[in-house]
Order: structure tokens, then sequence, then C-alpha cells
């Protein structure tokens, strides 16, 4: 019997993990359009330090990403954060970012009143809980200023959901963004004590977020040389201009060359994939179609600590968009990644983030206007007024995908759509923005087109199969 012959379109931490999940069950080839793999997962350096300039940790309380690292030779490089103490510059100071939140719902007033997030009216009106009728969805902006007011919602809510879709809060779905605050949301009642119930139920031990050694850009470089020892053939440069399903499976033509595939696994963003999709499977592109990303700059800095004039603490901090500033985050790295502090005792890294979606302009700027404008909203947030001497700025266009209400029932439609094809999608446009939920996406991917009647099963014992 022939070996199930597999292609997987894009080379991000999705159809990496795709590739590594079938390499042992099939013979793989990935095809990535850009020079390098890895995605949103990219390491780099900046005044010498090795540092990510992309996403920088991952969640560990659910598994898939840890697993990952683990099964890829990496677990003992895997290191928590030194430091979750994160604050929120709004109403003119840094103010710590109150405990007993969920996403920045609350479920402690106390705390939320004591941190003076809000204002004394704002954490009023918090306590004198609104109604709220959802049926299957809702956005995450609209419930909870019905339930606990605008404030939370401009201050709390909107800084948290920045920094994972760079969004808007009225626009996010509930269902998709925050699934466990649903079942609450749909049985009415307290909001507040339906938040302290979730926080309350035992979960699993350990941290809550996950680090690498050397950065989260080292995961994608471990997953590729973990794909090639089995076998797997990965090309960079390799752009996809045609994809058509023929009797036997698929045919793929990539610069000008011709692959035949029995399976497909598209791991690209939503409008790659709806272009890829549109003479085949037409219903699954013009859904594909309709996803809209946000684009955001990161700013990354390298300090001399003898030059510091500012005490930098925590792990940095949040800024609601309500308060008008140029940056959207800060994070102090240095003071987050043990393993970065230790690799550069003399230095201090810390970036920024600047743009959400539809509010892009930021992406248009020079990197040394980006820079100042950085360094202007730092030093009016901690006093900090030293120079970098080195610095770096990394764009993401159209780098995260928006979840709005609807979303998770959109996702179903395009599932459906290519099921029975012999291709299978993954990736960030579908079930989550995070690593866990990327890797997830891609185990199932793999299980949809190695089924028993197109090849063998991914194989036992990998991740958990």
């Amino acid at each position: 019997m022939a070996e199930t012959r597999v292609v997987v379109i894009g080379g991000g931490i999705a159809g990496l993990t795709a590739a590594w999940l079938a390499s042992g069950a099939a013979k793989v080839t990935l095809l990535e359009a850009s020079g390098r793999l890895g995605g949103k997962l990219q390491g780099g350096e900046v005044g010498g330090v090795r540092v990510d300039l992309g996403a920088e940790s991952m969640l560990a309380r659910r598994p898939e990403a840890v697993e990952l690292a683990r099964e890829v030779g990496l677990a003992g490089e895997l290191e928590p954060p030194s430091t979750a103490k994160a604050a929120i510059w709004t109403r003119g100071a840094l103010r710590p970012l109150p405990g007993g939140q969920l996403m920045g719902v609350p479920g402690d007033l106390t705390a939320l009143a004591e941190s003076g997030v809000l204002t004394a009216e704002g954490v009023a009106r918090a306590g004198q809980e609104g109604e709220a009728e959802v049926a299957a969805d809702v956005s995450i902006g609209a419930y909870v200023a019905a339930k606990l007011g605008r404030e939370v919602v401009d201050r709390l809510v909107e800084p948290l959901l920045g920094g994972v879709y760079a969004g808007h809060a009225d626009e996010i779905s509930l269902r998709a963004a925050v699934p466990a605050l649903l079942p609450i949301a749909q049985r009415g009642g307290s909001l507040a004590a339906g938040v302290r119930e979730l926080i309350a139920r035992p979960s699993s031990s350990g941290p809550v977020f996950q680090g690498l050694r050397g950065g989260l850009g080292t995961l994608p470089e471990a997953v590729a040389a973990a794909c090639r020892k089995n076998g797997a053939e990965l090309r960079t440069d390799s752009p996809v201009q045609e994809l058509r399903r023929t009797p036997e499976g698929w045919r793929i033509v990539s610069n000008g060359e011709v692959l035949h595939a029995d399976a497909v696994i598209l791991a690209v963003p939503a409008p790659q994939a709806a272009k890829l999709l549109a003479a085949e499977v037409p219903a699954a592109a013009a859904e594909l179609g309709t996803v809209e990303y946000a684009g955001m700059a990161l700013v990354t800095m390298a300090f001399r600590r003898a030059d510091l004039d500012a005490g930098l603490t925590g792990s940095g901090f949040l800024v609601p968009p309500v308060d008008g500033r140029q940056i959207k985050a800060s994070t102090f790295s240095s003071n987050k990644w043990g393993w970065l502090e230790r690799s550069a005792p003399d230095s201090f890294l810390l970036r920024t983030s600047l743009g959400r979606h539809r509010e892009e302009a930021a992406l248009g700027l020079s990197d040394q206007e980006l820079v100042t404008r950085s360094l202007a909203d730092l030093a009016d947030a901690v006093g900090l007024h030293a120079k970098p001497y080195d610095s770096a700025v990394t764009r993401w266009a159209g780098g995260l995908p928006q979840y709005p209400v609807g979303h998770l029932d959109r996702v179903a439609r395009i599932r459906a759509a290519v099921a029975g094809t012999g291709l299978a999608v993954c990736g960030a446009a579908y079930d989550g923005v995070g690593i866990p939920a990327c890797v997830a996406s891609a185990r199932r991917a793999v299980n949809e087109v190695l089924t028993p009647g197109a090849g063998a099963p991914v194989r036992e014992g990998r991740m958990g199969a």
C-alpha cells in the first residue's frame, strides 16, 4: 500500500505542529511562503541579547503547547515568568491590576475598589449589577457593560482583551473568547459571583503561563528539527499559487512545481485560505473572506541598567484605549523572564505594543517615530527618561484574527464545507489565537484528514493521541 502523501500549507506553529503530528503516519511536505518558519513566534537579537520579537509566553493551564515543547525536546527549557505582577496605566497613574478577575471581569469588588483602576462611581456601579439576557452569544463589552457598567469594560476588559486580540470588547464574542463565562451569562444572576466561582474551582497545579529559555522563538525551531528527523520535508520561500482537487486527491502548484497529495492541511491566515479555496470549495472561501484581522507593532528596546533613571518593577502594564495613549501595553521583559535577566545582567529589555483593529496607523510610521512615541509614554507612565542603546520594531500587519459575535458558527460552516474533501483547516482563525489553541487545531486537522479511509491515524503516544 502506497504511503499517504500529506501537504501542509503554512509554516507557523499550527502548520509545523500538523507536519510533526502527521509525519509519523504519512509522507509530509510543508510549504511556507515566507523565508522563515514559525509565523508569529519569532526570535531575534536586540542589543546583542536574544529576545522574542513575537509571542513570548504560552498558557500552561491549557496543556497542548507545553506538551508539544516536551515532545520536541524542550522539557528542560520550560520556565515560567519570574513575576506576574502587572499594572494598569489609567486615570493618570500606574495602578495594580486587581486580583480576583477573569479577563478583566471582576469577581472581587473589594480588590477592584482598592486598586484605584475605576472611579468611585465606577466601583459603585459594578456593585449594583444590572440585567442582561443572553441566548447563544453576545459581545463581551455589551454584556459586561449591562451587568457591571461601562467603566469596567473601558478600563479593565478592553486592555486585557487588547493584549490577546488587539480588538474591541463591544465586538468580540463572549462564546468564542471567554467561553467559561457563557453559562454564567445564560443562567442569569450575579456575574461577579459567577467569576468568583470560576476562580475558586480547582485547577491544574503549576504556573498559569510558561516561557522557554531563549524565548518562544526556539519552539518552532525545535518542532521543525523534529519534523525533519521524522522524514518531513519543510520548504520555505514556497508560496502556493494553485490548489485543485483531482480524482486521486489534491494538486498543488508551488513556484511552478506540481505536487500531488492525498490530503492537504491548510494552516494559513483566512485571506490566503480563501484565495486557495475559491475554485474548489467556494462556500468555505466565502466564509473565510469575512474574517477580519488586526495589525500591531512591537517595539523592543535595550537599555543599559546603569543608565536607568526609573524604578521598573513588575512585569509591565496595560493601557486602556479610553485613556488616549499611543502605546497599548509595555512588558518589562528583563523583570518578567529570569532567563533573560541571567543572559544579560547589565542590560534591561522592555517592549511596547501599538495599534489594534481598525486603528493601525502606527504600522505606517517609521521605526524611529514608533520608538519616540513609546519613550514619551514610558516617561509619563513610569518616569523613564533613559535612552535605549538599541531597538527593533516588528510589524505584524494582519496578525490577529478577530472573533466577533457568531464567529464559532462561521468556523463550523467552514469546517462543514471542507468536510469529506481530504482537506482540513487549522490555525489562529478558528478556535483560539493562543499557542495551545493553534496546536489543538492542528491535531484536529490531522485527525480529520488521516482517517482510516484516507491513511494511517496519528501515532499513539504523540501528544496524548
